[in-house]
């Protein structure tokens, strides 16, 4: 695991502020990779949220809980039309390059196509989250199948899906259940998306990350990386950001996809 230091260097932060051009990060195989992080950030809204968005260096944030005040230099961005009980909007897709808004597969989900693709950043329903809109009834697992009976035909199986899931996918389970974590997983194959972010940690101790980023399995994993949000002696949210730096599959170098309805 590589965990990301909240303090980057200034040469990283004064490149983020490039609007509107998608970050080269060149490999050595000649081909550009692409950062595309997760957040949540807790409702949470102060120019220290800003920077370290910024410091993660990524072309596509899944954010989740986000302040309708949020704005973040050099990204465009989509947001749910809903919001949760403090204002927050459920989710959101910010990006350097130009995306194009799609209708929300879920209400607690954002979606948009970015140079073709589809990304999907979403919540799922945590163990207290009570029923009604937009879980409907019955127990966890039930509102958790639901949710994914929802939002799976906006999934794109050459797509990007992340946010928080209030899932682990391996190792003790404590925001989710053992059978919400299963419905997940299975959405996940029928997908054939790989998840580089399963085994990272918890903010907590003794817990694995509830917060994803699902890729293509065709797609070469570079890195993937936790970054602590902890800022001297306080903690900016109470969940970490993660980041994962990808080579798309060149069989997916095509605009025009869209999600899959199978």
């Amino acid at each position: 695991m590589t965990r990301a230091s909240a303090d980057a260097p200034p040469d990283l932060l004064a490149q983020t502020h490039e609007a509107g051009r998608l970050l080269a990060h060149r490999t050595d195989s000649g081909r550009d990779s692409v950062r595309i992080g997760t957040w949540n950030l807790d409702a949470r809204h102060q120019p220290a949220h800003v920077e370290l968005a910024l410091q993660l260096g990524c072309d596509v944030l899944l954010l989740t809980e986000i302040s309708p005040r949020l704005e973040i230099p050099g990204y465009t961005k989509v947001l749910t039309a809903g919001v949760m009980a403090r204002g927050q909007h459920w989710a959101g897709v910010f990006s350097r390059r130009p995306l194009e808004p799609l209708p929300e597969p879920h209400p607690a989900s954002a979606a948009a196509r970015i140079d073709g693709r589809v990304f999907c950043s979403s919540i799922l329903p945590w163990t207290g989250c009570g029923a009604g809109e937009p879980w409907g009834n019955g127990g966890h697992a039930d509102r958790t199948r639901r949710t994914l009976e929802r939002l799976r035909p906006g999934l794109s199986s050459d797509g990007v899906w992340g946010g928080d899931w209030n899932h682990a996918l391996v190792g003790r389970e404590r925001a989710g259940s053992l059978a919400g974590r299963a419905a997940v997983q299975h959405t996940l194959e029928e997908l054939g998306l790989q998840v580089p972010t399963a085994e990272l940690a918890h903010q907590r101790d003794g817990l694995c990350s509830i917060d994803h980023i699902a890729v293509p399995g065709s797609w070469r994993v570079l890195s993937v990386e936790q970054a602590s949000v902890a800022v001297g002696d306080r903690w900016l949210s109470d969940h970490d950001a993660y980041v994962v730096e990808v080579i798309p599959a060149v069989t997916d170098d095509r605009t025009g996809s869209g999600p899959s309805r199978g």
